[in-house]
């Protein structure tokens, strides 16, 4: 205890020494509704009360005075003090003393979600008991010893062009988030918002997005302003925050090719050459921004955040930047709520997936992609999680798409009100304050972890069930992958192989995709038609039959014979003293009724055993909770989602861990189904990330004769440099935006590229007619999905032209 207290005394952290129950409320602070020690109620001398709110930072200019707002209820007009960092009104209302929450209130309304509605009651926990969360010290969202300083530019609405946005100009423009004093270059991290309307008009309050820059009597909806809770707390901790405006990408992007995503790239790309240029005082456009940010940011450091389409496109940045003679050093990567159209993968990047439960705009979760794709794409070194943070929806991230405290309209992207999981009347929803508490904690956790390699946050994403207080009740599952260095593969389950044997059930099969997207031959995973409740397998945009999720699917019940999968561990494989713990990714059938559980056993070489139950460990095979709700002909809730079940090595007793022959799973449960991915010995860390070296694929258009009958046309791939080891790619024809009848079908296929190769033909089938005057067609082929590789360009045209004369 003597020791502790040192620990504590000197701010250092302590992690893992606390348990909280699992779903237990914990006060919890925001920019929006104070905790207690933010406010105070004094009485006046002639009556009445005087409130107080305290505030981080002055407010920002604007034409409406702010009020004063006590538990949901407006009391007055708030005065400022000289410094702007206090606001105060009167009232002759006793209701104010015991007040919970102060808040700020505009042009008469009060922060809706966050301020009328009661804390719902803790979910109850979904295994036996209340089973204890780790509660990590310190939190992440706790203010650090940097003051905020603001060093916003803007060279203004049509400042940049970019070849994936074509002749569309695009703004130039940022909020800069830095630790004013702090010494020395620093970590960045680079915040990309998402798609949404670019503009407003003040008078109707009705949002457009109709052409950039914004039309005469129309406002900029100032989307890159709704991080600032996140960018803060980094930035007191010693990081430089610049959020980049991406308005005119979202007014112009339905007009390429990827909707987007390069051109997002591009402008993250030309934010980071312009801050490299101020940072080395090369640049004399802007002699004063010179002056502000030479020699201190440290590009070496960097770390990208991206909401919704900004989620594909800090991908793809990183990609863009890797392909780059000189990169900048991109060590972290968090897509949040993101859209993945592409099928990209991106290794050697440790990467966070925040995935919102009641996402009602990226209602499928396709981001999961992102893991799924990477995680065994190449042999690299990095830490990648998938995260499931029940309650959230997909808009209250950002404080500008959130109503109540959003400067321009804002909404609800969860329609359903009554939903009794995800509506806002429901009390397992989140509401704004606690959502962005979440990604206040998860945020500043993540980019502190690898960045600033401040490894007591390593709990909130490597699957060993860690939380902080400032999340409160927030519920947070995980799938995680560690670094290459810390682990040990034993079965990826994602077909069949040598050491894997499957026995005694009703169904034991490999299997990939939804079931109307699997391929010929193959084992659908899932049945589901509403393809928001598996978000392992939902279809991408470009790549709708490029097989997704493959994993083993199992079923059993009373007629099954000794149903169980042995997993055979080779030579070099059976030391395992080294590791920390045995994990499997694993989520109930979606077609099981009842309870389901599994048994996962661990044998030596003298035949000593130990078993331990899934669920006396995880709550991984109980079901997500699912709503009676189908409003909009949609069934989004009950969702298949795998999560990763740690069982400690010190579990495994009695067994010889330096002698470890197989590993076996049975049920635990008469009847169910389940499934199982990724079985592995491993210790958690972080690993060693940044730009990836692997080649880079790109496929380029052509056109060709259609023929008279069945034929082939040829593709091209071109690396840009060649691969080590023999790689892959997918080739999807046909995709959205091409012809629906023609010479080319729909189809998809695997491509092989071997080591040392810098271009490969491709063999796209093809259908020609001798119908004369048939004009030409252009078919969009897509590639995605690599591994030992990564993609350059997604996409290219093929020509098709008619060669019958009249």
């Amino acid at each position: 205890m003597a020791a502790l207290a040192v620990l504590l005394a000197a701010g250092l952290a302590a992690p893992n020494l606390l348990v909280v129950p699992a779903g237990a409320a914990v006060a919890t602070a925001s920019h929006h509704a104070p905790a207690r020690s933010d406010f105070t109620v004094t009485p006046l001398p002639d009556g009445g009360w005087r409130v107080e709110l305290r505030l981080a930072e002055p407010l920002p200019v604007r034409a409406v005075l702010p009020d004063l707002a006590v538990d949901g209820r407006i009391i007055g007009p708030a005065r400022s003090s000289p410094d702007g960092l206090v606001l105060s009104a009167e009232t002759t209302d006793p209701a104010v003393v015991g007040a919970e929450r102060v808040e700020i209130a505009w042009n008469g309304l009060v922060p809706g979600p966050d301020a009328t509605r009661a804390p719902a009651p803790p979910p109850a926990s979904d295994v036996e008991g209340n089973r204890p969360r780790r509660l990590v010290h310190p939190d992440p969202a706790a203010a650090g010893r940097y003051r905020v300083e603001r060093l916003d530019y803007d060279l203004g609405d049509t400042a940049a062009r970019l070849s994936g946005l074509g002749d569309h100009p695009v703004e130039m423009r940022a909020a800069v988030y830095a630790p004013a004093g702090a010494k020395g270059a620093r970590p960045v991290v680079v915040f990309l918002h998402g798609r949404h309307e670019a503009c407003y008009d003040p008078q109707s309050r009705n949002r457009e997005d109709t052409d950039w820059p914004c039309p005469t009597g129309l406002l900029p909806i100032d989307s890159y302003l709704g991080y600032t809770y996140a960018a803060e707390a980094l930035t007191t901790h010693g990081y430089v925050v610049v959020s980049i405006s991406a308005n005119g990408i979202n007014v112009a992007d339905d007009d390429t090719d990827d909707d987007g995503a390069l051109a997002r790239a591009q402008l993250v790309m030309k934010h980071l050459d312009l801050l490299a240029g101020w940072n080395d005082a090369t640049d004399g456009k802007d002699g004063r921004q010179h002056r502000r940010l030479a020699g201190r940011l440290d590009l070496r450091n960097v770390g990208l955040m991206g909401h919704s389409r900004g989620g594909e496109g800090v991908v793809k940045a990183a990609l863009l930047n890797a392909d780059r003679t000189h990169p900048y050093g991109v060590r972290a990567v968090l897509p949040l709520a993101p859209v993945d159209f592409a099928r990209l993968t991106i290794p050697d990047a440790p990467m966070a997936v925040l995935l919102p439960y009641c996402d009602g705009d990226v209602a499928d979760q396709q981001g999961q992609h992102f893991f799924d794709d990477t995680r065994h794409a190449t042999r690299d070194d990095v830490l990648r999680s998938a995260l499931m943070v029940m309650g959230a929806n997909h808009n209250f991230f950002n404080t500008e798409w959130t109503p109540g405290v959003a400067v321009a309209p804002a909404s609800d992207d969860w329609r359903v009100e009554d939903d009794e999981v995800c509506g806002t009347v429901s009390p397992t929803r989140l509401t704004g304050a606690e959502q962005r508490a979440v990604g206040r904690a998860y945020l500043a956790g993540f980019f502190r972890l690898v960045q600033g390699r401040e490894t007591a946050f390593l709990p909130l994403f490597d699957g060993t069930n860690g939380t902080v207080a400032s999340v409160g009740r927030a519920e947070v599952y995980a799938q995680a992958q560690q670094p290459g260095s810390r682990r040990l593969d034993v079965a990826t389950l994602q077909r069949p192989a040598a050491n894997v044997s499957v026995v005694g059930f009703d169904l034991g099969a490999y299997c990939h995709s939804v079931v109307s997207k699997v391929r010929p031959g193959g084992m659908p995973c899932s049945e589901a038609s509403e393809w928001a409740k598996v978000p392992h397998w939902t279809p991408a945009r470009y790549a709708t039959l490029v097989p997704t999720g493959p994993m083993l699917r199992l079923r059993w019940s009373g007629s099954s014979t000794s149903p169980q999968v042995n997993v055979a561990l080779d030579r070099r494989q059976r030391d395992v003293r080294r590791y920390e713990a045995l994990t499997v990714r694993v989520a109930r059938d979606e077609a099981a009724v009842g309870d389901v559980d599994l048994k996962v056993t661990v044998t030596d070489g003298r035949g000593r055993a130990a078993t331990v139950r899934v669920g006396a460990v995880s709550p991984a095979l109980h079901p997500f909770p699912a709503s009676t709700n189908t409003t909009y002909g949609m069934d989004r809730l009950g969702k298949t989602w795998l999560r990763t079940v740690r069982i400690p090595i010190g579990q495994l007793r009695q067994v010889d861990l330096g002698d470890v022959r197989l590993v076996t799973v049975v049920p635990a449960t008469p009847t169910g189904g389940a499934y199982l991915s990724d079985i592995t010995f491993d210790r958690t860390g972080v690993g060693q990330g940044g730009p990836t070296s692997l080649p880079q694929v790109s496929i380029r258009d052509n056109t060709v004769r259609e023929g008279d009958g069945p034929g082939i046309a040829t593709m091209r791939l071109t690396l840009s440099r060649p691969p080590t080891r023999a790689a892959t790619v997918q080739v999807q024809t046909a995709v959205s935006g091409s012809p629906v009848a023609g010479q080319v079908l729909r189809t998809s296929f695997p491509v092989t590229i071997p080591a040392g190769a810098t271009t490969v033909t491709i063999a796209v089938p093809l259908h020609g007619n001798t119908d004369e005057n048939t004009p030409a067609l252009r078919y969009k082929i897509s590639i995605s999905a690599p591994t030992g590789a990564v993609i350059g360009n997604s996409f290219a045209w093929l020509t098709v032209r008619d060669d019958d004369a009249t």
